[in-house]
């Protein structure tokens, strides 16, 4: 999940919150985007030279029960696919990315069987804003709502005074600094991703992103400006100084279609196979699949407090300590119960394919 030395990994499954037992959002968007993850490897096979092993990247796979997910796919449809063409399946080596931080012993210890069909695990720590492998070695590239992490806070933020990210009192030249950290990022991210790729080998990558074009627009609540507003409640209580909230910002960034097109035919290396865009709800359980569904303001604001708290804990403790950590994510669960009360919100997913040129 995380993806660079900046961001701190997810919670571990010590943790009273832990990122394995709150990341049900992830998995749900990981089945939602499984037909564009078959359409990718389908057409990839159908137009490479047979090769005896398939090379993967999973980036940012972080440490739970979603870790193997898109292994699995991959390994079954690769296996479907040859069989229907009654071609032998080649071997696969998937490589499992994320930071150094991350919890891989948990990893190592969860391995599956593939059902005995030939796939090699091997952990790679590392930043996705780097260099990973060695050149023209990597098939498939794939990553799972990674990309909305940035790999630092930009620069020229300093004035985003009771913000911990862009908000409706944000300065302009905040929303500017984030957008241009995303583009530097993106565009590293995608001239390593050429580097390691061979040529004609496929990306497919899904992350958080928006819907409307002005990323500080009046109308638009993110969970940041919830947790912001959580944490200035303990700023009135006395429990956290101003200046604390003042001096941290958050390393995250939504991008919307348009950036992410602009950018990705400005740097010219891969061919844009498909830029699509879903919408999912805050809370996971109020899906459309869940006939059961009803909602319960406090039961909504804590399933979403729950899967925030697993991806940003340890991120908040380490600049405003750990004892304000359950008071501010039960405020937290509040104000989102209270939003969602008024207003279901979604979470926009951009789902990006991609060949290299």
């Amino acid at each position: 999940m995380a993806s660079s030395a900046n961001v701190h990994c997810t919670n571990a499954p010590g943790k009273q919150i832990s990122y394995a037992n709150n990341s049900s959002l992830q998995k749900k968007v990981q089945l939602k985007t499984r037909p564009f993850l078959e359409d990718t490897i389908k057409d990839m096979l159908s137009k490479m030279v047979p090769v005896p092993c398939i090379k993967v990247a999973d980036l940012g796979c972080a440490s739970g029960p979603n870790t193997f997910f898109p292994a699995c796919e991959i390994v079954g449809i690769v296996t479907r696919i040859c069989g229907e063409a009654h071609s032998e399946s080649p071997e696969l080596q998937v490589f499992l990315n994320d930071l150094p931080q991350n919890d891989f012993n948990t990893v190592f210890k969860s391995v599956p069987s593939f059902n005995g069909r030939p796939c090699f695990i091997a952990g790679v720590a590392g930043s996705f804003y780097q260099r990973l492998f060695p050149s023209n070695s990597i098939h498939f590239v794939h990553s799972s709502y990674c990309l909305h992490w940035l790999s630092k806070v930009p620069e020229g933020v300093k004035n985003n005074k009771g913000n911990i990210h862009i908000g409706k009192s944000s300065p302009p030249n905040v929303s500017k600094a984030y957008s241009e950290q995303f583009r530097n990022d993106f565009s590293k991210f995608l001239r390593f991703r050429y580097e390691e790729m061979i040529s004609g080998g496929r990306m497919l990558l899904t992350f958080i992103g928006r819907s409307i074009t002005d990323p500080a627009s009046k109308d638009y609540c993110t969970t940041w400006d919830l947790l912001t507003k959580s944490l200035l409640d303990l700023v009135a209580e006395g429990l956290v100084f101003k200046s604390e909230v003042d001096s941290f910002n958050v390393p995250y960034y939504y991008p919307c279609k348009e950036e992410v097109r602009e950018f990705i035919e400005k740097n010219g290396s891969f061919i844009l196979d498909k830029l699509e865009s879903f919408k999912m709800n805050w809370d996971f359980e109020d899906d459309i699949c869940n006939e059961n569904f009803i909602f319960e303001k406090s039961k909504s604001g804590q399933n979403v407090a729950n899967c925030i708290r697993a991806i940003t804990e340890s991120m908040i403790a380490s600049h405003f300590g750990e004892t304000i950590i359950d008071d501010l994510y039960s405020r937290f669960a509040q104000h989102v119960g209270e939003h969602l009360s008024s207003e279901k919100t979604k979470y926009t997913t951009i789902v990006v394919s991609m060949t290299k040129k």
